[in-house]
C-alpha cells in the first residue's frame, strides 16, 4: 500500500514519520519545506495538477493530509491564505482521492465550534465558527465530505510534541527566562500529544480500517484550561522558581476569539477504533522526559 503524507514536516507529519508502520507499505512524505537530513518530497497541494499527477504516478492508497494554516491569529488578516491552505487544498486532495481511488485522512480542529458549551462537543452537534481559522477548516471538511472520495476526518484540539513551535516548548523556554508568567484560565479544552493522534492515524492505516469512514474527535483524555496546563508543564519539567497566576481572557486580548470552551467526546472513535486513549498529563510526561533526553 503506498501511503502520500502531506505537511510531514510539521508535528503531526513528524510523529507519523517514527509511528510504526505496517511492513511492505510505502510511505510517501512530501512538504513546501525542507528539513535537514530528513528525506521529503516537494509537493505543493495548492497545486491540483501536481497533487493528481503525485498520486497517479504513485499509485496512491492512501493521503493522510497534516498541512494545515494554523496561526489563528495572522488568519484574521490574510484570510485569502487560510482558504487555500484549509479549503483549497483539501478539496484538490479529495479530488485526487477520488480520481485514483484512495482514502483521505484529514486533520480538523475544536475551532469550528462557538465554545459556548459546558459540556463536550460530539461530531453531530452544530458548527459555528468564531474567526476565518475556524471557518476555513470547516469549509475544507465540507468540500471533502462532498467530493465523493472515501475520508475519515480526525478533529483534533491543543497539538503539541518534541518537535516545531506549540505551547509546551514556549512555557519550557518561557519558564527558564521570566520569573512570573500570566495564562488564561477561562478557556478549556485538552491537550493533543502529536505521537497519540499519529498512534491512531498508523492504526487504521494498518488495520485497513478505511471502510470507518466519517467524522471523528480526537484529543488525549481529561479537560483542563491552559492555566492548568502551564502549571502542570512547570511542575513536572521541576521549573517552581517561575510563578504562574491566572488570567482571563479579556486580560490577555488576541485578534481571534478562542472558544471558551472545547472538550471533544471522543466515545465514536474510541468505540470505532477500540482505542485506549492516553491522559492528557501522562503523555506531557512522556514529551517532556523526551525533550530532556534530547539536551542530554
Amino acid at each position: 500500500m503506498n501511503i502520500l503524507v502531506t505537511g510531514a514536516n510539521g508535528q503531526l507529519g513528524t510523529a507519523l514519520r517514527e509511528a510504526p508502520k505496517a511492513r511492505g507499505d510505502r510511505w510517501i512524505f512530501t512538504d513546501v519545506t525542507a528539513l535537514p537530513g530528513v528525506e521529503t518530497v516537494y509537493l505543493d497541494i495548492t497545486d491540483p495538477n501536481a497533487v493528481q499527477i503525485v498520486c497517479e504516478s504513485e499509485q496512491v492508497d492512501v493521503i493522510v493530509n497534516c498541512a494545515a494554516y494554523t496561526n489563528v491569529d495572522k488568519a484574521e488578516d490574510d484570510q485569502a491564505t487560510a482558504d487555500l491552505l484549509n479549503r483549497q487544498a483539501p478539496a484538490n486532495l479529495a479530488a485526487a482521492a477520488k480520481a485514483c481511488g484512495a482514502t483521505l485522512i484529514h486533520i480538523s480542529t475544536d475551532y469550528v465550534f462557538r465554545g459556548d458549551k459546558s459540556i463536550p462537543y460530539s461530531e453531530t452537534d452544530a458548527t459555528d465558527p468564531t474567526g476565518v481559522y475556524g471557518v476555513t477548516k470547516l469549509a475544507g471538511e465540507r468540500a471533502i465530505s462532498e467530493s465523493g472520495c472515501n475520508y475519515l476526518i480526525f478533529r483534533t484540539a491543543w497539538l503539541y510534541s518534541p518537535w516545531g513551535k506549540n505551547f509546551v516548548k514556549t512555557m519550557l523556554q518561557l519558564m527558564q527566562t521570566r520569573p512570573d508568567l500570566r495564562v488564561v484560565c477561562d478557556q478549556v479544552g485538552t491537550p493533543t500529544y502529536a505521537p497519540d493522534l499519529a498512534a491512531l492515524i498508523a492504526k487504521v492505516i494498518h488495520e485497513r480500517d478505511f471502510g470507518k469512514a466519517g467524522l471523528y474527535h480526537f484529543t488525549d483524555e481529561g479537560a483542563i484550561s491552559w492555566y492548568d496546563f502551564a502549571m502542570a508543564i512547570r511542575d513536572l519539567a521541576g521549573l517552581e522558581n517561575c510563578r504562574v497566576a491566572p488570567c482571563s481572557s479579556e486580560e490577555y486580548p488576541t485578534k481571534a476569539q478562542r472558544p471558551h470552551y472545547s472538550v471533544l467526546d471522543k466515545s465514536r472513535v474510541r468505540e470505532t477504533f477500540g482505542l485506549q486513549i492516553p491522559y492528557w498529563r501522562d503523555s506531557l510526561l512522556r514529551c517532556l522526559e523526551r525533550l530532556d533526553a534530547r539536551k542530554a
